[in-house]
Order: C-alpha cells, then structure tokens, then sequence
C-alpha cells in the first residue's frame, strides 16, 4: 500500500472516531433552556458534568429509576414515559400520574379518590412531589432543562478541596418555585461533589448545603445515593423493565 494512501485512511479514521466521540458527549439543551441568559463557561461546565455522570446518549435511553426519598416515599420513575408511581408512606397514599399531562389515579388508606377536584389537586400535589423529590436524585443530569438558567460563579474551597461553582436558577418557571442551586463540581473529576439550596433565589446565604457523594454506577449512568450525611435518594436502582402494573394499579 501507498504511504499516501495509508496517511489518507488514517487521517480518514481519525477525523471520524472525532465525529463519533464528539456526537457521543454532545449535550443538546432542553426545550426552553435559558440559553440567553446562560454565560457560555457555565454551559461548558454543565457539558462536562454531563459527560462525567455517563453522558446525554446513555442518559436518555435510561427507562426505569426507582428510590427511597426521606425515608417517606418510595418513588418508581418511567422516564421515558414520563409516569410515576409515588408510594407516601406516612399518608399510606399512592398516586399513578402521568407527568407531562397530569392525569393519574389516587388512592388513600385503601380507598380511591374519584371526586374529580379532589383528584385534581392531589395529583397536582404529586407532580410538586415529584419534581422535588427528582431533583435530589438527578440533578447533573438536568443542568440544560427548560427554564433553567445556568451561571459560572468561579472557584471556591470547601473542605480543603477546589471547586468549579455552578449556579442554577428558575426565575421563568411556573412549576418550579424561585429556588436556587450553587453545585460544586470537582475541578478534576467534573462531578457534583456538594450542593447549596437556597429558598429564594435572593437570599445571600444557602438554606442549607449538603454531599452530593457515593456516587454509583447504575447501568451506564453515575447517581449517588446513600449519600454520607444520611440524608438524600436511598436504594437507587436503574432497570431496563419493570411490570407495566406498577404503573396502572394499586
């Protein structure tokens, strides 16, 4: 073979193992992420937190997350279906909803709820529920969401390690109160290592900030669970199938 040719096949070669890795780490926004108002070093560092946890391409073809939240709830989560199972053991009250349209059944100490304004405002309870109890879980996951607006606040020390802070905020969103969130981002791994919540996206000082640690490798996607302060998502688990009654019965 001519050396010509062989430097054009393994300059070919290269050129498309570029293609194929930089399609494999593209991390396309969500529809109605605040690309506007989103300084480009923020987006950046929120890419390369997407890629660390396992990347966009094996993030959404994950189906089923399922978790203990607080001690109080058991959530089962059909992601790709965008439906919940949410298990409140407290209230011994299960609603199936549908998230994207709110739709769903309830039942409450063995009984279901079929006053349709009651069924109403319990599964628009669980959609609240939800949407809280989801961000504790996967948060690195849904830096580019709708609504979002992401920030680069500079480095910082916490507990004698360096960070990347990364600033998320809301402040468009109707479904999503006016919180925010500071994650610390590992400068050499690129993962969320601790996470500030802040109440109100005004106030100075955080509500409280915890571990983000333990993290564990679910199929081909990074979650952390079980995290070191007690607190957070227990019992995590990722499956490719899970009954379709889980969804629809009680």
């Amino acid at each position: 073979m001519r050396s010509s040719t062989l430097l054009f096949i393994l300059t070919l070669t290269f050129f498309s193992c570029q293609v194929e890795k930089k399609a494999e780490q593209s991390n396309s926004p969500g529809d109605g992420f605040d690309v506007s108002n989103s300084d480009p070093a923020a987006i950046e560092l929120a890419d390369s937190v997407m890629i660390a946890v396992g990347g966009r391409e094996n993030w959404d073809k994950t189906r089923f997350i399922s978790w203990n939240s607080a001690d109080e709830r058991n959530i089962f989560w059909d992601k790709q279906l965008s439906r919940a199972r949410i298990e409140n053991l407290k209230s011994n009250t299960i609603y199936l909803v549908n998230l994207n349209i709110g739709t769903g059944r309830v039942q409450t100490n063995g009984k279901e709820i079929t006053d349709p304004d009651s069924l109403q405002r319990l599964l628009k309870s669980a959609k609240s529920i939800f949407v809280n109890d989801v961000y504790w879980l996967v948060l690195p996951f849904k830096l580019k969401d709708s609504e979002v607006t992401l920030k680069y606040m500079g480095e910082d020390t916490l507990k004698g390690n360096r960070f990347n802070i990364l600033q998320l905020t809301f402040p468009k969103s109707a479904n999503i109160p006016q919180n925010k969130y500071k994650m610390y981002v590992d400068v050499k791994e690129k993962v969320v290592k601790y996470w500030s919540y802040y109440a109100d996206m005004n106030q100075e000082l955080p509500t409280f900030t915890r571990p983000w640690d333990n993290y564990q490798k679910h199929g081909n996607i990074l979650l952390s669970g079980d995290r070191s302060d007690g607190d957070g998502p227990k019992g995590v688990k990722v499956e490719e199938s899970l009954s379709e009654k889980l969804f629809t019965e009680f």
